[in-house]
């Protein structure tokens, strides 16, 4: 009998222990890091695909998107941050808060499908943005460009996705150089950063886009293959994005996997090790 108490006391122990390092570790992705995984190309060549990094959510406060969504399709979870701290939402104020800045790259949800996304923040509230001839202007003045030389990556399937990039230099076979011009591009408060180039298209020149109160305007760094602000929520793009849907600045890349998982060591890429983001 008292063996049989034994067994379960130390099973509901392991129970507590299991609970207690799950709270834990949901207080702590809440409050200050949550791990985010790259999954497309539209932030190339400052973020690759496969780069892991995390997220801190300490930069610009707290609101409802702070809190986590958990989706595991595959045994039918489904929980939106909305059914953690949906009662946060509609304010579209944070506790803590702290403002973000021109050409912060910031992880934040989508205003209308509530996935993640990370852009480049462009513009602040009360900005003019505009793209004439593929030239970011804001507040009606084109931004500094110098040559940035060429970016050149292998074609073929890229991640889990396994998606195959575009190239500038036309169709290549798998194994060919997939090659994109880059310029450096300088914004107004002087941060740098390298943009890609891949062709002329619609998205080279829009209309002038004024950025409402309490919004932020972001692009991808790779501007011909990036679904952002420029294209309107109601047209399937992202639009303005509310300051309370902000979940934090991305500054360093940890790792970074060149295959399709994680977990293949052998494809990781040592030169992006612990690598600041620009």
């Amino acid at each position: 009998m008292a063996s049989d108490d034994k067994k379960r006391g130390g099973i509901v122990e392991t129970i507590k222990t299991v609970v207690y390092a799950l709270l834990i570790a949901g207080v702590f992705r809440t409050l200050f890091f949550q791990p985010f995984w790259i999954p497309s190309g539209s932030m190339k060549d400052t973020l690759l695909i496969g780069d892991f990094l995390f997220v801190n959510k300490m930069a610009y406060g707290y609101s409802y998107a702070s809190c986590p969504s958990v989706r595991i399709p595959a045994i039918g979870i489904n929980i939106d941050a909305k059914d953690i701290c949906g009662f946060f939402d509609g304010e579209n104020t944070r506790l803590l808060a702290g403002q973000p800045q021109q050409g912060d790259v910031v992880v934040f949800r989508h205003p209308v499908s509530g996935a993640d996304y990370i852009k480049r923040l462009i513009g602040l509230p009360g900005d003019t943005v505009q793209v004439l001839g593929g030239v970011l202007h804001i507040n009606g003045a084109p931004v500094a460009l110098r040559d940035g030389g060429q970016f050149e990556e292998e074609f073929g399937p890229q991640g889990p996705y396994r998606h195959r990039p575009r190239c500038e230099n036309g169709p290549v076979g798998n194994g060919g150089i997939c090659a994109k011009s880059r310029q450096i591009e300088t914004l107004p408060n002087g941060t740098e950063h390298a943009i890609l180039n891949i062709t002329t298209q619609g998205s080279d020149n829009t209309p002038v886009y004024t950025v409402p109160a309490g919004h932020y305007f972001f692009m991808g760094d790779n501007r011909d293959n990036s679904t952002d602000s420029r294209v309107p929520q109601a047209a399937g793009g992202v639009g303005f994005v509310p300051f309370e849907n902000l979940i934090g600045r991305a500054d360093r890349v940890l790792l970074s996997s060149g295959g399709s998982s994680m977990l293949a060591f052998w494809t990781w890429r040592a030169d992006r090790f612990f690598k600041a983001i620009e």
